[in-house]
């Protein structure tokens, strides 16, 4: 995978913030799929000691080469691909963590859209040098056909949220806007309590809407100002998270 490293002032050893993006079933655009940046993000975790990696998984722009994330047919959508999702990014976390200016443990998994929901299929697996995962606007199958708040197999999204929930350990953060067109709140809210009943650590704020399309509002600074302080809050709290 190609990817940008971003380092704060100083020596290290550092503690690391993964960053993963979205996606999309074209493959045409996927093709065409600009390295990951989130600035405003990227910059909240630099400013508090983070070193940053922004990987562009498998299937996408440079980095090229065979699609994993498949979700299938509209009808008969396999959110499960969010495990292949998981696995790249568990390849990012492998290759950084084992480079001297990194800390080992302590690891922050940041994720938007597709980006987010393979994060949360991350947590299912635990991997111990992961503390947190917080999940932005996370999910598979939003907006089909390019029609707003209109979703490829919405109870199949619900069940693979069961599903991760099963056996996820590490605390989450989910993070929605009331403007997402992907995932209106309804379904965000059933998303959210179906991980949480199934035993996932699962911290849920639904935000207002802002200056952008509420999907990404991870880019807003306006919404910055917003999700900012309960990231904050979220690894205050989390300062002995994924201790093994």
């Amino acid at each position: 995978m190609h990817a940008t490293v971003l380092r704060p002032p100083g020596a290290g050893p550092f503690p690391l913030a993964v960053i993963n993006h979205g996606s999309i079933q074209s493959a045409d655009v996927r093709a065409k799929y600009a390295m990951p940046q989130y600035p405003i993000a990227s910059q909240w975790f630099l400013d508090r000691g983070y070193a940053v990696v922004l990987p562009q998984r498998a299937g996408h722009g440079e980095t090229g080469g065979p699609y994993f994330e498949d979700q299938g047919d509209c009808e008969r959508a396999d959110y499960k691909a969010g495990l292949a999702t998981a696995y790249s990014i568990q390849a990012a976390i492998d290759y950084m963590t084992a480079q001297p200016f990194l800390e080992k443990s302590g690891v922050v998994v940041v994720g938007q859209s597709a980006g987010g929901w393979g994060a949360l299929a991350l947590a299912s697996r635990n991997p111990p040098p992961v503390k947190a995962v917080i999940n932005f606007a996370g999910g598979r199958g939003g907006r089909a056909d390019n029609e707003p708040n209109k979703n490829c197999s919405p109870e199949e999204l619900i069940a693979a949220a069961k599903l991760f929930g099963k056996t996820a350990k590490i605390p989450t953060l989910w993070l929605y806007s009331e403007g997402d067109d992907y995932f209106a709140p309804a379904l965000v809210r059933r998303m959210v309590d179906a991980f949480g009943s199934a035993g996932g650590s699962v911290e849920f704020h639904l935000l207002p809407r802002f200056d952008t399309r509420g999907h990404i509002f991870i880019q807003s600074s306006d919404a910055f100002r917003r999700w900012a302080p309960i990231v904050d809050k979220f690894l205050s709290a989390c300062q002995n998270c994924g201790a093994m």
